[in-house]
């Protein structure tokens, strides 16, 4: 699946404004971790992640697993922040960040 450029423009601008929801440290990408990605991404289609490596090659690795493993899509990273999109099948939409954020922009 991938994004028209306007599609990701618009999630740039709708991820500005939150906040990270899963922080992803040294220890990697263990299976709790995973399971919070899951619901994360299953809740809320846009997310931000917190990837506290410091090595920049580690940090992309890690970024490019977290998507490969949750079937997202990577639309920015700016620093340590990721901001990854996967549709969900049947969003609410008292929780998706895009629908709550559609009229806004």
């Amino acid at each position: 699946m991938s994004l028209l450029n306007s599609q990701k423009k618009q999630y740039k601008a709708i991820g500005h404004k939150l906040k990270p929801v899963v922080t992803v440290a040294e220890n990697g990408l263990n299976k709790g971790v995973l399971h919070e990605l899951e619901r994360a991404l299953r809740d809320h289609e846009l997310i931000k992640i917190r990837i506290n490596v410091e090595d920049r090659e580690d940090k992309k690795v890690l970024i490019g697993k977290v998507c490969d493993l949750t079937s997202s899509i990577l639309i920015q990273v700016i620093g340590k922040t990721a901001l990854v999109f996967r549709a969900a099948d049947k969003p609410n939409p008292k929780l998706s960040n895009i629908l709550r954020n559609q009229g806004a922009l």
